[in-house]
């Protein structure tokens, strides 16, 4: 653990797993978190954040393969730890990018998956330490993995749920 940052930026699932594994470049923020969090260009590590609510799950699932990402089902996801290290290069507030969508990003490359290590999160970057446990799966998160199993008749448990109009965004 000693080669790790010793800064940390928690950010709720499944977009933690997207920067780490699926190709997502931007984490965006808008300007007054990215100074009250004094977030800056540099090496940082990515904590999972423990929330993850389904209507926010749903949407992320369906925008990531916009991207040609397919993400783990909810029950897959760790949550409540450090789960790798990314290089924060720039901070931006305009992107070609489809991954910006806000009114600033960090703009981040080199992502290097870790051994996930139970850690508490909080806003903004923050020193973090070891401790706690990785969150269990909520219920949802279950019958999530259940329905996606029984829509495929078992034949084809890992395939993702399809949507046939785009979920709600979540958020404004």
């Amino acid at each position: 653990m000693d080669h790790l940052p010793r800064l940390a930026l928690s950010v709720r699932q499944p977009s933690a797993w997207a920067i780490i594994h699926g190709g997502k470049i931007i984490e965006n923020r808008s300007l007054g978190a990215i100074r009250a969090g004094r977030m800056t260009p540099g090496p940082i590590c990515i904590h999972a954040a423990t929330g993850m609510k389904e209507d926010e799950y749903r949407y992320l699932h369906w925008r990531f393969a916009q991207h040609g990402t397919s993400c783990p089902r909810p029950d897959e996801l760790v949550r409540g730890a450090i789960i790798g290290t990314v290089d924060v290069v720039e901070i931006i507030t305009e992107s070609d990018s489809d991954w910006f969508g806000g009114e600033a990003g960090l703009l981040l490359e080199n992502p290097r998956p870790i051994d996930p290590i139970p850690a508490s999160g909080a806003l903004g970057y923050f020193e973090w330490g070891p401790g706690g446990e990785i969150a269990p799966p909520k219920p949802w998160m279950t019958r999530f993995a259940r329905a996606a199993d029984s829509a495929t008749g078992d034949l084809f448990p890992d395939a993702p749920p399809a949507y046939k109009t785009p979920p709600k965004k979540p958020w404004s």
